[in-house]
């Protein structure tokens, strides 16, 4: 009776609506088309609730099935290349070294004044930012670029289309957007971006009057936790005017695989991996895109007291036999 109780207790799990991520513990099948199949316990043989075979909720790799298809390299070209790479991770090493004991609290901690993280004034700083489209992946014909502008700034600038081809992989179209490469340590370690004394998001930009979607993404430590990202909208006005825009970290929202969730939590500000901007043509906004960047920082502003910004919803979790 009792593993009855472990086999059926997902199919009561599904009712909890307090996010999509109720469907990530149960199994699936491999399956050629998108069609709902349901899944059959072998052990007890009861069949739980349908679930969908296209990789709605949960992925099994981080790009979400965006893989590279890039020939992949032997081991004895890697340790070429590894050996190439040797002298530049030894200066990371002791630059990290070198910042860890150089720096006090007290210094960097500033109230009331901007500290510029990314630059856009040079080819250098404009290579570390990754450039997408729905293009790249069969998906559309949207065209994007990141360049210095002729004032010496980085211009973001395209077109968009919301057509999508008439063969290839149709999942997403109409979409551009830009990344930062991700922070690391010396030897390839993972890093973050420790912003947990600032309160505030800082960019001064130029825009075309579009709204663009600023991404904050936060890799958690389990499978499910790896596309969380922190979402807040950019509203540009256009013209030749640059605009400062301060955007508190508490109205960050949270998303899932462009799902906003309904369990909502704060911006981890001690686990951002990256940064990264997006624009869409839904809605029919086809056509040209253009936001020029002179710089993204961070600030720290004692006026602002507000630490979440949106309900976060708690219901009742529902358990079978009790």
């Amino acid at each position: 009776m009792n593993s009855i109780l472990r086999t059926i207790r997902p199919a009561v799990v599904l009712s909890d609506a307090t996010s999509f991520r109720s469907y990530s513990h149960i199994p699936r099948t491999a399956s050629s088309d998108n069609t709902v199949r349901p899944y059959l316990h072998p052990a007890s043989r009861q069949f739980v609730p349908l679930i969908p075979s296209n990789n709605l909720f949960w992925e099994r790799d981080r790009k979400g099935g965006y893989q590279s298809t890039q020939p992949k390299v032997s081991r004895w070209q890697m340790i070429r290349d590894g050996m190439r790479e040797l002298k530049h991770e030894i200066n990371l090493f002791h630059q990290e070294w070198k910042e860890r004991i150089a720096c006090d609290a007290l210094v960097v901690f500033r109230p009331g004044e901007t500290d510029v993280v990314f630059n856009f004034d040079s080819n250098a700083e404009l290579d570390k930012w990754i450039v997408t489209t729905d293009k790249d992946h069969g998906e559309g014909y949207s065209e994007a670029q990141l360049e210095l502008s002729p004032a010496g700034f980085g211009l973001f600038h395209g077109k968009l289309e919301s057509r999508v081809p008439k063969d290839g992989r149709i999942k997403r179209s109409g979409y551009a957007n830009i990344t930062r490469q991700r922070i690391r340590k010396s030897f390839k370690r993972d890093a973050f971006y420790e912003w947990e004394q600032y309160n505030t998001l800082v960019l001064r930009v130029r825009g075309d009057g579009r709204s663009y979607l600023i991404n904050l993404a936060s890799e958690g430590y389990y499978d499910i936790l790896w596309n969380d990202i922190y979402h807040y909208v950019l509203y540009t006005r256009g013209g030749p005017h640059w605009q400062t825009a301060r955007i508190p970290f508490s109205k960050f929202f949270m998303a899932s695989k462009g799902r906003v969730q309904d369990n909502q939590a704060a911006v981890p500000l001690n686990r951002i991996s990256s940064v990264g901007f997006s624009v869409g043509a839904k809605g029919g906004h086809e056509g040209q895109f253009r936001l020029e960047f002179d710089y993204i920082g961070v600030e720290y502003d004692p006026s602002h007291r507000e630490e979440f910004a949106y309900e976060m919803y708690k219901q009742q979790k529902y358990i079978v036999a009790t």
